[in-house]
């Protein structure tokens, strides 16, 4: 699919695996895009199922997120049959449930602090006791999945802004913008910390908010203006010190790939409290979405128009190469293999025989 398409990718269409969506600015510009698609669909012979094909919508489930010019919503259908899942009676039905869950977690703010009491029994040796702290947890997650915010596409133009936060047992994250003086939410991210990260001083955990911020949101703001809100002074405090463990230091050297600017969230908490509320003002002028990567987890198979990883993937299955290439093209394609796949040399190797 991606070869098929790899020079409408990111102009007019969108691919995941074998389902892909055509869009436009407007009615006739998306009528334009579908029939170049269908033309190219023809010419491939490619056979697209009906009863899953919808045509110039206005909103459409993909992946399990309904995308409109609103933003980026959870399912309705989906969260309906969360909702209606009975407390969890055994281990394997807790391991459901937050499979289930936390496939939208970045609609819930703390998603992992939430969670914690329901993990705890995921864990080795720990007697399974569904006690109150537990269902207070199970309770809490399916209403807020029930009241999830609409997720805000990004403006590439504007300043990327991250609030971060520590408990003694979580480490959280809000991406944003200020946008027409407004804050809107991109995403929600948070992660449960280690038994070694639970040793680290306050100062350090408040450092490892910001790390985890920074890896989580990589494919969003590498390259871009970033606001961090955290506590200044512990920042400062850390990366002044002259006796710095290896850890902060490696820590420091992954600060210096970003373009930071970081701000005492002390100074902040005001617009904070506005930030990580629900959205519920449906009158924020949403921009249409143009998230090129609509899960950080996907910003692999959307880097480039025409990532040469695709040619690899359709050789492996097909065991074929593109029909245009000549020999240099080909020897050149099965040398990169070898830099970055060693072990498939030997199936690389009976295909230069073959070819």
């Amino acid at each position: 699919m991606l070869s098929i398409f790899s020079d409408m990718i990111g102009k007019c269409m969108e691919i995941f695996m074998d389902d892909f969506s055509v869009f436009g600015e407007s009615f006739d510009e998306c009528l334009n895009h579908l029939q170049h698609v269908l033309e190219k669909c023809i010419e491939k012979k490619l056979v697209l199922s009906w009863e899953k094909s919808h045509f110039m919508v206005k909103e459409g489930v993909v992946l399990g997120h309904i995308v409109s010019k609103r933003g980026l919503e959870v399912d309705r259908a989906k969260i309906d049959i969360i909702s209606k899942m009975k407390p969890p009676n055994s281990v394997k039905q807790i391991r459901s449930f937050l499979g289930h869950a936390g496939y939208y977690r970045k609609f819930i703010q703390d998603f992992s602090k939430i969670s914690k009491p329901l993990t705890m029994l995921l864990s080795k040796d720990v007697p399974f006791n569904f006690d109150e702290k537990c269902f207070e947890s199970f309770s809490e997650i399916k209403r807020l999945l029930t009241e999830a915010p609409i997720l805000q596409a990004p403006d590439w133009s504007l300043p990327f802004e991250i609030m971060c936060d520590a408990s003694n047992y979580a480490v959280g994250a809000v991406l944003g913008q200020t946008k027409e003086s407004k804050p809107i939410v991109i995403s929600y991210a948070s992660k449960t910390i280690s038994d070694a990260q639970l040793n680290y001083t306050t100062t350090e955990k408040e450092l490892l908010a910001v790390v985890f911020s920074l890896e989580r949101f990589r494919s969003y703001i590498l390259g871009a203006k970033i606001i961090i809100y955290t506590d200044h002074a512990a920042l400062k405090y850390l990366l002044n010190k002259k006796d710095a463990k290896p850890r902060l230091l490696r820590w420091i050297l992954l600060l210096q790939e970003f373009d930071l600017e970081i701000k005492d969230k002390k100074g902040f908490e005001n617009a904070v409290a506005d930030h990580l509320s629900r959205l519920s003002d449906t009158g924020i002028n949403a921009a249409p979405l143009q998230d090129a990567f609509p899960d950080e987890q996907l910003m692999a198979a959307q880097h480039q128009p025409s990532p040469w990883y695709a040619h690899i993937v359709n050789f492996l299955v097909s065991g074929k190469t593109p029909e245009q290439w000549d020999k240099n093209r080909k020897n050149h394609f099965f040398s990169k293999i070898r830099n970055y796949f060693g072990m498939i040399l030997i199936y690389i190797t009976w295909a230069m025989i073959k070819f």
